[in-house]
């Protein structure tokens, strides 16, 4: 038969449109859209029909597929483009909210530190004062009726009866051991040692004064342990089967600890009042200047509650210290001088200035430890109250 047919073939795999446009896909025999990609068409785009502009999210933002073929052309990308891009950014604080609020109660714990912690040492340094005052005040009178006791039991015929409580006794031993101490104290020539200390160069006193506060330290916790010892062994009860060396060697030990003690503090106190007395003040800056050095031993150490409580307790004993050795030096030099208040406001400036590095010190040291360990400034209440019920507790009648 002679004529073109109606309508010819579709050859396999010639990729030939139904529409007849005569386009061929790669020959994969994939259909090709008008935009040159292999995705279906959208519904309601014919073939003379303009497609509908894609959009695709990148990041968050939808960016059409026209403007991703208008690229930037490199000089676009200009000085002024970035400085302005700069300029007028964002910083997204919304997103990271619990970060920030974190981070503003850390600022707000910091400005709390002070007020927390000098309540705190206040309330340490008035128990210091009554424990200090209670040696020289209710300790002679508690002496007196255990000693009235131990005489005038046995004239009744009470031998069925223990002479003497155990409190008595440990007041009895402290009693001797003050007296003990008291009389040794005065073979000690003040004189010889201030200029003794006085005829040092700067430098050897301020190494001086550094080791006479490590030695401090140390004898403080070894020499709470010999009393105890002292105190568990001369009233533990009989019944017991005792594994010491006896009452008598355990007074030795506690007599020669509150002698070297007292030599200690005494070092201490002569270091202190030639660093007042020197011309320059470079002796007595230095050892200011020597407090700062806790910061740097303390801060970037790891805190738990309890450690930064017994450090809080080692700051209140070692800042009553400092008021009982400035005292010393007051009364030393007011001495001298005839006890003239004018000399004393010659003093006043220097006594301030360690109290203020004191204080300063002490509120860094605290306030960065909390900051590092994430506590809060209410641990310093409950601080107080277990000192306080220490207190109490202690107070308590057996």
């Amino acid at each position: 038969r002679v004529g073109p047919p109606a309508s010819a073939p579709r050859a396999r795999g010639s990729g030939a449109r139904p529409g007849g446009d005569g386009r061929q896909d790669s020959g994969r025999g994939e259909p090709k859209t008008l935009w040159g990609s292999s995705e279906p068409r959208p519904p309601g785009a014919g073939p003379g029909q303009p497609s509908p502009q894609q959009r695709t999210e990148t990041l968050g933002f939808y960016e059409s597929d026209r403007g991703r073929k208008k690229k930037r052309s490199l000089p676009d990308l200009s000085l002024l483009r970035f400085i302005s891009a700069e300029l007028t950014r964002g910083y997204f604080l919304e997103h990271n909210e619990a970060k920030y609020t974190e981070r503003r109660e850390r600022v707000y714990t910091c400005m709390r530190i002070p007020k927390e912690l000098e309540k705190l040492m206040f309330f340490g340094i008035f128990l210091c004062l009554d424990a200090f005052l209670y040696v020289f005040t209710l300790l002679p009178l508690r002496v007196f009726l255990a000693m009235f006791r131990f005489i005038t039991l046995p004239c009744y015929g009470l031998r069925d009866r223990r002479l003497l409580q155990p409190a008595q006794v440990c007041d009895i031993l402290k009693g001797v051991i003050l007296v003990i101490c008291y009389f040794m104290m005065h073979y000690v020539d003040y004189s010889m040692m201030y200029h003794l200390i006085r005829g040092q160069s700067v430098i050897k006193l301020y190494i001086i004064y550094n080791m006479l506060e490590v030695a401090d330290r140390l004898i403080s916790s070894f020499g709470q342990d010999i009393l105890d010892a002292l105190y568990w062994t001369a009233t533990e009860p009989k019944e017991r089967k005792r594994a010491h060396i006896g009452v008598i060697p355990h007074f030795f030990m506690a007599v020669l600890y509150v002698f070297l003690h007292a030599i200690l503090i005494m070092v201490q106190a002569t270091t202190l009042n030639v660093a007042f007395n020197s011309h320059n003040k470079s002796l007595l800056t230095i050892m200011m200047s020597n407090n700062f050095v806790e910061i740097k031993g303390s801060v970037f150490k790891k805190f738990e509650k309890n450690n930064l409580f017994q450090m809080s307790n080692s700051d209140i004993k070692e800042r009553f210290t400092n008021y009982v050795l400035l005292l010393i030096v007051c009364l030393r030099n007011m001495e001298q001088f005839s006890w003239n208040p004018d000399h004393l406001w010659v003093l006043f400036p220097d006594v301030c200035m360690v109290v203020a590095s004191e204080i300063a010190v002490d509120i860094v040291k605290h306030a960065f430890i909390t900051k590092f360990n994430d506590i809060t400034a209410d641990v310093y209440s409950e601080y107080r109250a277990s000192l306080a019920f220490d207190l109490v507790s202690s107070r308590q009648k057996n």
